[in-house]
């Protein structure tokens, strides 16, 4: 009885030290600007690469590995800025310039993320000698689709913002997790088990696997763990995650699902092109 009363005690105090923290202002501050500067450091990260990468084979302008590290760059400055004055945002007028604050960075996310795996789906069908003009038509018209619908809904929910209105902008967001997540699963693991029955055994091929599979690991975990928080998001007031006084949760969500990802893919993903010689890097049009 002792030890179940100490538990019982000790989890008490837990909680009440998380709604303490919860409905202080001073450490919601404190928590997002933490966040802020973590984004900002990863965006400067992305920045740097670029520029180290545009300086080596300048001669091949925006190809999808330059893309790829800028919208990197773009989406974590942007939610930076976003957290260094969340409390500002939190007080904006109309209320859907909030949520257009809020979700235009994830949305940038996925793009970001989702051109990754286009450029694994490239090398793999170019690998089967199959044929690769529908994929980038596809990836632009998916990307389109997605960011209409948002648009859609911002409308909606500024015209008439109801809860229904609400839940669907976040079970979208869910499905587009999801859709991410499998995406990872689907070409990365694709990729992971091609190189894996390459016939050459090489220092490159394996560094290449290695990459593949971590990458895939890293990302299809972050959107999946994206599209259950989402999910819960939507129906428990208790994981609202769009409001000042849950800044723990945000912590540690956007720590997960974003940050973490974000600075594991680009130091995986730190190699440099080599000058000369390059065939898989494809300019974007």
């Amino acid at each position: 009885m002792t030890s179940s009363s100490t538990v019982a005690s000790y989890g008490l105090t837990i909680a009440n030290t998380w709604d303490d923290i919860d409905n202080s202002a001073v450490w919601q501050d404190r928590i997002f600007h933490t966040l802020a500067g973590l984004c900002g450091a990863v965006a400067a990260v992305a920045l740097i690469q670029l520029i180290r990468i545009e300086c080596r084979v300048p001669e091949y302008g925006w190809t999808t590995q330059k893309v790829f590290h800028f919208l990197n760059f773009i989406v974590n400055a942007v939610r930076s800025i976003v957290f260094l004055f969340r409390r500002g945002i939190q007080k904006i007028r109309p209320e859907i310039l909030q949520h257009v604050l809020l979700d235009t960075p994830a949305l940038g996310f996925f793009t970001t993320y989702a051109l990754l795996v286009l450029f694994w789906a490239e090398i793999y069908y170019t690998a089967r000698a199959a044929n690769t003009d529908g994929l980038r038509p596809t990836f632009y018209t998916i990307n389109g689709v997605i960011y209409a619908i948002q648009i859609a809904l911002w409308l909606v929910m500024w015209w008439k913002p109801t809860q229904v209105v609400l839940v669907l902008s976040k079970i979208f967001f869910a499905g587009l997790s999801l859709f991410a997540a499998l995406g990872f699963l689907l070409y990365g693991g694709r990729l992971f088990l091609m190189l894996q029955h390459f016939p050459v055994e090489s220092k490159g091929r394996r560094k290449k696997l290695q990459e593949v599979g971590y990458v895939t690991a890293i990302c299809f975990t972050c959107f999946l763990i994206r599209c259950i928080m989402m999910c819960l998001n939507a129906f428990d007031k208790a994981a609202d995650l769009d409001v000042m006084n849950h800044p723990i949760l945000n912590f540690f969500y956007y720590l997960l699902v974003e940050i973490i990802p974000c600075a594991l893919v680009l130091f995986i993903l730190r190699k440099l092109p080599p000058k000369r010689g390059i065939t898989q890097y494809h300019p974007i049009h």
